[in-house]
């Protein structure tokens, strides 16, 4: 007997066009392409009414005009099915007395999940790891962020990610370790090389502060 090996999908990388999808999701039909124009940030996480997971929605919702403010949508992910997201948003907004708006798309058959590489395209299993994509205004994805699903994600750092690929793209410059709105930025290496008579204090060839 014949056998036909099926060969895995191909997880999207940095600067590749984010598969597209629709579904339906706690907002209603949802399609990936109605967010064009807009930053993304699209998210899985591994199980609705689970601790981890709770906590993140909790911190994501309180920050969500934070994004807005950034022109960036919230948008997550689950294998679980619509009722259990809604029966799920609703009681963190009872409990917790925080409002979840973004929407949060149903996933139950998998095939988002996997053509994103959330779940090995071979796996039985539902259990998604912690991804996180930050798509640009014309669907690439600008980066790729991992979690194991024992490890909760920093809400502060995802917020800060998408302020530097924002401000790097609209200065033309690099953000450097640890940089928030506001800080130095530093040139791109070629130019830095360029410029290297142009040196102050505490820079180098390799190492110098965008001028303004």
């Amino acid at each position: 007997m014949n056998e036909m090996t099926i060969p895995p999908a191909i997880p999207p990388r940095l600067n590749d066009v984010a598969p597209s999808f629709a579904a339906r999701s706690t907002a209603g039909p949802i399609t990936l392409s109605a967010f064009r124009g807009r930053w993304v940030l699209f998210f899985s996480h591994p199980a609705d009414f689970t601790p981890v997971c709770t906590s993140e929605f909790i911190a994501l919702a309180r920050a969500a005009p934070q994004f807005e403010k950034l022109d960036c949508a919230l948008l997550g992910l689950s294998v679980d099915s619509l009722n259990s997201h809604i029966a799920w948003i609703r009681d963190i907004n009872e409990r917790f007395a925080v409002k979840v708006t973004f929407p949060i798309v149903e996933d139950a058959a998998m095939v988002i999940s996997r053509a994103y590489g959330m779940i090995d395209s071979s796996s039985e299993s539902s259990a998604t790891v912690r991804a996180t994509f930050v798509i640009d205004p014309a669907g690439i994805i600008r980066a790729i962020v991992w979690y194991p699903m024992n490890v909760g994600r920093s809400v502060d750092e995802l917020l800060r990610l998408v302020a530097a690929i924002q401000t790097a793209e609209q200065e033309d410059a690099s953000t450097p370790e640890g940089w928030r709105p506001g800080d130095a930025l530093v040139e791109q290496a070629l130019i830095a090389q360029m410029d290297g008579d142009d040196l102050r204090e505490g820079e180098a060839w390799y190492f110098r502060e965008k001028r303004a």
